[in-house]
């Protein structure tokens, strides 16, 4: 169970997909509520009853969003970490949904023992949910992309020299760099300064220059050499292999022994496109 939950888990990463699961997770909340009404409101009675419990749509839906938004930042998430993350969010929202319940539904004094109540139900409901939501986006993500990755795998093309050369050209400071094109790998961004992997004399060669990856990519950004990753550059021509998780992808160059990822946001125009060369 333990070793379960350091697998690689996919989190959110652009401000849209964040915003979206997060007013996804409100609905779903408030339509829990309205339904199956836990924590007595079957006995309240209100001629505005479904507005006036609204309000927990807004307040679960704001904390998956601070929580989405504060992890986003971290790398090497897992599903121990995404469970985590739940029970902090049912944790914080059980205690703004306490508050409102008492303060403006019931109008009762606030007592830490109903408080320790609403909280074991929040739990003992949201987390056998959250789980089951964790594992099934888990399987289904990674059955995707393995599928996916093994499809395109099969089908690569043998990688062949272009017969018209195009010479890439990057200047940074001091250095004036050029290599052709057939013959480069990717580059790796560390902070402010850049690996570039390229053949020379069919041997690896690395190079590392001072330079940001954003203008590294405006100088050597062709048809076949593109972004995928927050720090990765590669040469799609030249990739080999695809691995597939429910993160996403990975691509594998036989010429480096390390894996690039391809980050979630650009699997929709890298992935087509290596489809595109099997065809």
């Amino acid at each position: 169970m333990f070793s379960f939950a350091s697998y690689p888990y996919p989190k959110s990463e652009s401000f849209k997909e964040i915003f979206v699961s997060s007013l996804g997770a409100g609905i779903l909340v408030y339509l829990f509520l309205i339904i199956f009404q836990p924590f007595g409101t079957e006995t309240f009675h209100h001629p505005y009853k479904f507005l006036l419990l609204f309000p927990y749509c807004l307040i679960f839906g704001t904390v998956f969003f601070i929580a989405n938004l504060m992890t986003s930042r971290f790398s090497n998430w897992n599903i121990g970490a995404e469970l985590s993350k739940i029970i902090f969010i049912l944790f914080l929202g059980s205690i703004l949904s306490y508050f409102y319940n008492s303060l403006f539904l019931s109008h009762v004094q606030l007592d830490l023992g109903n408080y320790f109540y609403m909280l074991l139900y929040s739990l003992a409901v949201g987390i056998p949910i959250s789980i089951i939501y964790i594992l099934s986006r888990y399987i289904y993500l990674k059955n995707i992309h393995e599928n996916t990755a093994r499809n395109i795998s099969q089908h690569l093309p043998v990688f062949a020299p272009k017969l018209q050369e195009n010479i890439l050209q990057i200047s940074a400071q001091n250095i004036e760099l050029s290599i052709n094109e057939n013959y480069f790998l990717c580059v790796q961004s560390m902070e402010n300064y850049c690996t570039f992997y390229f053949l020379e004399n069919n041997i690896v060669k690395k190079l590392l220059v001072r330079i940001s990856l954003s203008n590294a990519l405006q100088q050597i950004e062709t048809n076949s050499i593109k972004k995928c990753h927050r720090s990765y550059i590669v040469n799609l021509e030249k990739v080999k292999n695809l691995k597939g998780n429910a993160q996403g992808y990975k691509l594998l160059l036989p010429e480096i022994d390390f894996e690039i990822p391809v980050s979630r946001s650009f699997i929709s125009t890298i992935i087509p496109q290596l489809q595109r060369q099997n065809s």
